[in-house]
């Protein structure tokens, strides 16, 4: 199986850009691609600015950023990737934009280049399917934010095969990351037992049970959690949040799984969370206000 030297990272949002970050600072070339200049752009400054904030907080030197900023390159669309060595999906979590993506991408791809998709919950088998090597693809779900957080979940479909997943966990290792590994079921392990709970959080929300701000304190004070799960969801992004729901839902079958009609309805007017500077929280002022 060919060496991996250069990673192509599609998606250059939240996700891509910590992947791409998190590569480039391991030694690897990385190609980042999104839709159009704007995007890219805004996602290579947030590299930057992330790595500065590395440097500033003793964790990376300075010559070390410039070296990594130097291994990273843009580009619109997929221009470039037929030199990559691994491409990696990281689009938003909707099936048919994931499909579409890949379709697009293999005739692109050198044959021995290897896939992996963020997913976070969507179907590995079934993405693959959509490839044109299905036994070269694998899902690489990387933990939000990606150059702090220590976990990667790797899962394999069906077709995965066993050089493929061998290969994909020794990379995740040289990123300084620990893999899990995870059986392709909806919504994998983390997500599984993660949104479940923010999805009773809401509806312990809708029902009256608590406000916003009781509700979060209870679990950071009450369990230990760092982060409220109202709180948490708005840093994950609702649409997230409720896509991942559906997943489970539908996928599993189980009422238990059916997503809070508030989520729909905060969803729905576009309140979305702290990547639009609205969510459960107001976050447009100094401190964050609860919306509800």
């Amino acid at each position: 199986m060919t060496d991996i030297r250069k990673v192509g990272v599609i998606g250059a949002g939240q996700m891509g850009n910590g992947i791409a970050h998190v590569f480039a600072i391991s030694g690897y070339d990385v190609l980042l691609s999104d839709l159009n200049q704007e995007a890219l752009d805004k996602g290579l400054a947030t590299i930057q600015k992330n790595m500065e904030r590395q440097v500033g907080r003793g964790k990376m030197a300075e010559a070390d950023m410039v070296s990594a900023l130097g291994r990273i390159s843009g580009t619109v669309a997929l221009d470039g990737f037929e030199e990559v060595d691994l491409a990696i999906e990281s689009a938003s979590e909707n099936e048919e934009v994931k499909r579409s993506i890949l379709v697009d991408l293999c005739p692109r791809l050198k044959p021995e280049a290897l896939i992996g998709t963020n997913t976070s919950s969507i179907s590995i088998t079934r993405l693959a399917a959509a490839t044109d090597r299905p036994e070269q693809f694998a899902g690489m779900h990387f933990m939000n934010p990606v150059p702090v957080m220590k976990l990667v979940e790797l899962i394999r479909g069906i077709t995965t095969s066993p050089e493929t997943y061998d290969k994909i966990r020794e990379i995740t290792e040289t990123l300084n990351k620990t893999p899990v590994s995870s059986e392709d079921f909806p919504a994998f392990m983390v997500n599984r037992i993660l949104l479940p709970m923010i999805n009773e959080a809401i509806y312990t929300l809708y029902e009256g049970v608590g406000s916003v701000d009781a509700i979060d304190t209870a679990m950071k004070l009450g369990a230990n959690h760092p982060m409220g799960p109202l709180e948490l969801a708005d840093f994950i992004g609702l649409d997230t949040c409720l896509a991942i729901m559906q997943v489970l839902y539908e996928g599993l079958a189980d009422t238990k799984y059916r997503p809070c009609p508030l989520l729909v309805k905060y969803v729905e007017a576009g309140w979305l969370g702290r990547k639009v500077d609205r969510g459960f929280y107001d976050y447009t002022g100094d401190v964050p206000v609860p919306t509800r």
